[in-house]
This record gives C-alpha cells, structure tokens and sequence, in this order.
C-alpha cells in the first residue's frame, strides 16, 4: 500500500511543506529539524514588574524600604485595545484621565498595573505631613509632585460682646 505525498505550501524560509496522507511521515515532518522552528513557536512569557535601582533613584526612595502607595493616574484612553486591558482599567478605577487613584503597593496589584503599563504613569504617594487623621481627611488634597497635603482649616474663635449688656 503506497501513500501519496503532496506539497501544502512554503514556510517562511521559503521551503516547501510536504506531508504525506500516512500519520506517523506527517509526525516525522512536524518533528524534523528543517521544519522544527518554523511551523509553530510557543510565545513568550512576558517579563514581570520589579522596582529597579533606577526607579528608586528617580523617585528618591529607599530600595529597602519602599513607598507603600501608589498614585497611578490614566494618560492614554482603552479605546481601541483588547477587553483585558478595558477591564483592568475599570477593575483599578481609572475611568476619569488624569484623575488620581490610590493603590497599595504590593506584588498583585504591581502584576495589574504592569498589564497596563503603556496606559498610565504611576508616581510613590509621600506623605510630608504624615497620615492624616479621620477630621483631615476631607481637607487632603493630591499636589502635581504626589504629596499628600493636608490643607488646615482655621476654626473660628468665639465672638464676645463688647458693650453693655
């Protein structure tokens, strides 16, 4: 019993596919060393995100003890990219462009930032003045430099009458 060979077509080098009808010639071909690279290739992984020394001396942070906040603000629009990306926009809250969200520093959330990385821009929250205290907190605001300011208001003093009674 004879098989018949036939041609499907060229590779990207330019040499030309042939397989024969027989499963086990069609695995020899698959397997071969002429065809080994160019049929198929397993896509890389991407890297992850680590916090080079690089970053540190940008943003004047201390590799051992780093920032535990994020400012993480949106500078390109999800229009036209994949849902996985739409969704992580959505899942961290950046729905308003240049509109500041707060996100903890830590590896997961580090890993869904990087899937968006090309999006946004991503500043350490420094706090000048320390936390801020329950009462304070509705007086905070985000500066153009990722300072927590604390904007003190000034109660107003007791009026006391001046004249007779």
């Amino acid at each position: 019993m004879m098989f018949c060979s036939r041609v499907i077509g060229c590779n990207a080098l330019g040499k030309l596919l042939v397989f024969s009808s027989c499963p086990s010639q069609w695995l020899r071909n698959m397997c071969s060393t002429s065809h080994a690279g160019s049929v198929f290739k397993w896509p890389e992984p991407k890297p992850r995100y680590y916090p080079s020394e690089e970053d540190h001396k940008n943003y004047g942070g201390d590799p051992e003890q780093p920032h535990q906040l994020h400012v993480v603000y949106r500078i390109r629009s999800a229009l036209r990219r994949p849902y996985w990306e739409k969704n992580m926009v959505k899942m961290l809250g950046l729905t308003k462009k240049r509109y500041p969200v707060i996100h903890k520093n830590t590896p997961s959330v580090n890993n869904r930032l990087n899937t968006i990385r090309h999006l946004i821009q991503i500043k350490p929250l420094k706090l000048p003045q320390g936390l801020p205290t329950e009462e304070e907190l509705q007086h905070c605001y985000i500066n153009s430099k990722g300072e927590l300011i604390i904007h003190k208001c000034l109660e107003p003093i007791e009026q006391k009458q001046v004249g007779p009674s």
